[in-house]
């Protein structure tokens, strides 16, 4: 009867260890707004067609697309802690934003930036997002 104590103490410890990086996680990108500073498709550099967006995550975990100050499209998105994976999704929308769909692989990041990276047909995308 203990052993079943100490497997359940267990289940529920880990449950509240992952619960509480994934809160770190959703903290980190809800808190402030993130600009696009790189974009590469495969060696082309986009990254000046996100030079008037800014993106606001938010805890319901809807993104904001905002454009020189206006909402041009809200989509949403999420954070894997354990796989170290970010995805974001926004319905129906045009370039550039259509870019950032999918599931992004962090390769690097600290609290203010992130790089991340996706394969999409075949073509590596690479992106860094900053708060701003």
């Amino acid at each position: 009867m203990n052993r079943l104590y100490y497997i359940i103490f267990l289940f529920v410890l880990i449950g509240c260890v992952k619960k509480k990086e994934e809160n770190i996680v959703v903290n980190a990108m809800v808190n402030g707004q993130w600009k696009v500073t790189k974009f590469k498709k495969g060696s082309t550099d986009v990254t000046t067609d996100f030079s008037s967006y800014l993106f606001q995550f938010k805890t319901n975990f809807t993104v904001d697309a905002i454009n020189n100050g206006t909402i041009e499209k809200t989509g949403s998105w999420n954070a894997d802690a354990s796989a170290e994976t970010i995805t974001s999704t926004f319905s129906n929308a045009a370039n550039p934003i259509v870019l950032l769909n999918g599931t992004w692989q962090i390769t690097n990041n600290s609290w203010t930036w992130v790089e991340a990276s996706q394969t999409v047909n075949g073509e590596v995308q690479n992106l860094r997002l900053d708060k701003q």
